[in-house]
């Protein structure tokens, strides 16, 4: 007996390439392609003609990260359609029966059809580089950080790829798995920062802290050039008498649940991206390049994984958790699809068709 787990590369070339060629009959592909750039196209140009208004230099830092977050969440939309029927659709069209009686392996089947889906998506990527390269023209965007960017866009897609065709091959309607495709899509974007603001809620601590300041200010007699000294009425100064008071405050223990964040697309994207490069300033000096969404995001998350008022420690980069956690979960998806794909199956679902 065949062990369900065996892959050869010819088995999965072969499932890939007839999914690919299914794809590219399809008429309504050179629409959707056609479409798509010019969706992109669009707000490529909306987006430099909003920061040309705004007078911003180098614009070409956030004209390069709002299309890779925008293709991101594009791409987060279109790809789940791709393949969340990949599986079930087959099986209702009586095409998964004559798959399985060959010689190919549930592993040879789901990896071809799982190659076939990424491929496609892929191609979705590719369209975007006349605007990436606009971007770069623009300025203040290195050819390596291009590069690096549309990469970690491919993987992500690849790994929602893997989680759709999952849900595919679980399900026996392709409505159903449509919908818990992106119900998973909602759950690692928006929400991992719902669940990230409701657990460092509940992880919040009471902290004691102290204000110390001079007991002439409450008067308003505080000298505003030397704020040590206190104003008489009549004109003289004293040294001022300092007082110190205790309060409680609730502050969120956001270095504790920071991984929930981990996992977002987004984040992994805006974290692993290259720092932009510095530019020159009217004045001629070299300074950091601050314009970039991806930075400031990539930032934000890294505030929140030490406490407040202490340095930066060399830690691991958050990109590189959040992306293991994705690969991983996509690896779960994979071997559960190729478990899905066993034949002879031990219990078929109702209406469920066989060939």
């Amino acid at each position: 007996m065949i062990s369900p787990a065996l892959v050869s590369w010819n088995g999965i070339a072969t499932v890939a390439r007839h999914e690919f060629r299914l794809r590219l009959r399809a008429g309504r592909w050179r629409w959707i392609l056609g479409i798509w750039f010019a969706v992109l196209l669009a707000f490529t140009a909306l987006l430099r003609e909003a920061l040309v208004t705004s007078n911003s230099p180098k614009i070409g830092t956030p004209m390069f990260g709002g299309l890779m977050l925008f293709l991101l969440g594009l791409g987060l939309l279109v790809v789940p359609a791709l393949t969340s029927q990949s599986v079930n659709g087959d099986r209702e069209r009586g095409v998964l029966a004559s798959l399985q009686v060959t010689l190919l392996t549930p592993a040879d089947i789901a990896l071809g059809k799982l190659l076939a889906a990424w491929a496609t998506a892929a191609v979705f990527v590719l369209v975007s580089v006349p605007m990436v390269v606009w971007a770069m023209i623009e300025g203040g965007v290195g050819f390596l950080q291009a590069v690096v960017t549309l990469f970690v866009v491919v993987i992500l897609l690849g790994i929602v790829c893997a989680i759709a065709q999952c849900f595919s091959a679980i399900f026996l309607r392709g409505t159903t798995s449509a919908v818990m495709s992106y119900v998973a899509v909602f759950v690692l974007t928006v929400g991992s920062v719902i669940g990230f603001g409701l657990a460092a809620s509940a992880t919040s601590e009471y902290v004691e802290k102290m204000y110390r300041f001079p007991a002439c200010a409450e008067e308003g007699h505080l000298d505003s050039i030397h704020p040590e000294t206190c104003v008489n009425p009549d004109g003289s100064t004293t040294p001022a008498q300092w007082h110190t008071e205790r309060y409680a405050a609730n502050r969120p223990q956001f270095e504790k649940v920071w991984w929930l964040l981990a996992p977002n697309p987004f984040v992994i994207l805006a974290d692993a991206a290259p720092t932009a490069p510095p530019y020159l300033d009217r004045s001629g000096r070299l300074v950091a390049n601050d314009l970039d969404p991806m930075t400031g995001i990539a930032n934000s998350v890294e505030s929140t994984r030490r406490p407040p008022y202490e340095p930066a420690q060399s830690v691991v980069p958050a990109w590189t958790v959040g992306l293991a956690m994705d690969v991983l979960i996509g690896a779960l998806a994979v071997a559960t699809t190729i478990r899905r794909l066993r034949a002879p199956a031990g219990v078929l679902g109702r209406g469920v068709r066989i060939a």
